[in-house]
């Protein structure tokens, strides 16, 4: 298939709008956080006040007759809308128009499920790799806002392929306030017990970590208790901690693995005991702790789905996933969570247990954005092409960018959020690029709001190994899931793809200049999947 280009328009370009929502929580809050600038010189921000209302999108294709062009305006056969897959390695068929519109994400489940697999001694699966999931999973220091909402940063790094970049799209939330000053909690956790759950870093680590995170949830905090195996069961209902918590550390120490897998009937009464124990003016969650193998009961997907789907909507009960296990049913549980305005991580050792319920957790209690939705507009007169990495579940029809009816993402403080492109720009192109905005509703006005950031071409760095190290770590993550889904004809190569041998030394190279352990890791995991596909 001909590479697609984007047509040329002669109106200006408008500014868009983007969002992310995100999970829930309740230990300690502030852990974790990073704050400081990002990209001096390198990308710039910008600002955009917005109200609600409709209209106001970048302009759409000018003839209306849904044909794709040439750069000289004439007309190419068998383009179709939205934007397609290449057929060939490295070619990237860009969207018909020039924006791109999704639904923030902030899951990091893949990834280190990856890396559980990886240290098992085999490669995931290339549909459990998520590239957006890697990417969110190390730390970016984005300038953050005072406020709600998020800063917006645009910065990018040109690659050895000619005329192809990559563009990162940066979010950011304010660090958590002081812990007294977040909603209370209301927290239903709904625990497998079935049989499988009884392999070591399991039920083991989600029972030590329960217990550690009672004892710091706040006095006036609430807490059930449903297990799952066979059949449901509420073994704690909604209870306060101030003077409880025995009756809490009774029921969680009580919890052992027992039989099969009903996940439907898990998730059907935690939400029935979380909407009896629903608290006025706090912050409502499920917290689903499992391997997500459905086998018993209800095991079908949609059904599940909805019953998620009606208490979001009508309680405003949110849903955050903890998957643990070698064997992980990967893809329902990102299904669940997306339902249910949540997000989903990944645990193999107690390490990363810990750092779940007593850091991630207690970051989300408090809300800073509600359906928040990201949109990057492309200058047509400098971009030839471009595509989004990842976020394929997150799609968002461009239209729909300020409908806010239209389901986006709920963020709490002390986050991140990023999406990376691969760009081609125009041969000798210069100036404007792109304008990415994001857009979400204040957590209790819902009062919609927008903040953008701008891309020129001279804030471009000349070479992306001499770019900031974090965004460096943001390339390497994606390669590396590039990497893992390599071969797969459902996804071609990014542009300038490095080998594995080569991608081990830059991680290496990034991870001393950091010092992050974090980075570190990423470059065992890369060392890993170098000796598996050698």
């Amino acid at each position: 298939m001909e590479r697609n280009r984007i047509r040329k328009l002669h109106s200006a370009l408008i500014a868009l709008t983007a969002a992310s929502g995100l999970l829930l929580t309740g230990c300690s809050g502030g852990v974790g956080e990073s704050s400081g600038d990002s990209g001096q010189g390198y990308g710039q921000s910008g600002k955009q006040d917005s109200g609600g209302g409709s209209g106001g999108y970048a302009p759409s294709v000018p003839d209306g007759s849904g044909e794709q062009q040439d750069g000289d305006g004439s007309a190419r056969e068998g383009a179709t809308e939205g934007e397609t897959e290449g057929e060939t390695e490295g070619e990237f068929a860009p969207s018909p128009d020039y924006l791109s519109t999704f639904a923030l994400d902030v899951d990091t489940a893949s990834y280190g499920y990856a890396r559980r697999t990886l240290a098992d001694g085999r490669l995931p699966d290339p549909s459990t790799v998520r590239p957006e999931e890697f990417v969110n999973s190390f730390r970016q220091d984005y300038e953050r806002p005072d406020g709600n909402g998020f800063s917006v940063t645009v910065d990018g790094a040109r690659t050895e392929r000619e005329d192809w970049s990559l563009v990162r799209v940066g979010l950011a939330t304010r660090t958590s306030g002081r812990e007294g000053e977040r909603p209370p909690a209301a927290l239903t956790f709904v625990i497998d017990i079935s049989g499988s759950m009884a392999e070591p870093g399991r039920l083991d680590l989600a029972k030590d970590s329960l217990g550690v995170m009672t004892d710091q949830l706040r006095d006036d905090d609430s807490v059930a208790i449903v297990t799952f195996s066979d059949e449901a069961e509420t073994v704690l209902p909604m209870t306060r901690l101030d003077e409880n918590r025995d009756q809490v550390h009774d029921a969680i120490d009580d919890l052992e693995p027992t039989e099969s897998t009903n996940l439907g009937a898990g998730v059907r009464t935690g939400y029935a005991t979380a909407v009896e124990g629903l608290r006025e003016n706090a912050t409502n969650r499920v917290v689903l702790v499992s391997d997500a193998l459905a086998n018993t009961g209800d095991t079908d997907a949609d059904s599940i789905l909805d019953r998620i789907s009606d208490a979001r909507r009508e309680h405003g009960i949110t849903l955050f996933g903890v998957g643990v296990g070698s064997d992980y049913g990967d893809a329902l549980m990102e299904q669940l969570a997306d339902k249910g305005d949540g997000h989903t991580t990944y645990v193999s050792n107690e390490t990363d247990a810990r750092k779940v319920f007593c850091e991630q957790l207690p970051r989300n209690i408090d809300l800073t954005a509600r359906d928040a939705k990201a949109q990057v507009a492309f200058d047509p007169e400098t971009v030839a092409e471009f595509r989004l990495i990842g976020y394929d579940n997150r799609r968002v029809a461009d239209d729909d960018f300020r409908d806010d009816s239209v389901d986006g993402g709920e963020v709490g403080p002390g986050h991140t959020v990023t999406a990376l492109y691969a760009v081609r720009t125009k041969q000798s192109a210069s100036g404007h690029l792109a304008t990415a905005t994001v857009r979400w509703q204040d957590p209790e006005t819902r009062e919609p709001h927008e903040e953008s950031g701008q891309l020129e071409s001279n804030t471009l760095n000349d070479t992306l190994w001499d770019a900031p190290p974090r965004f460096q770590v943001t390339a390497l993550a994606a390669y590396f899931a590039d990497a893992l889904r390599r071969g797969d004809d459902r996804w071609p190569t990014l542009p300038a793809a490095p080998t594995l041998g080569e991608l081990s030394e830059r991680a290496h190279d990034v991870a001393d200049t950091t010092e992050d352990k974090a980075v570190h890791q990423l470059a065992e995991a890369i060392d890993q999947a170098r000796r598996y596909k050698d």
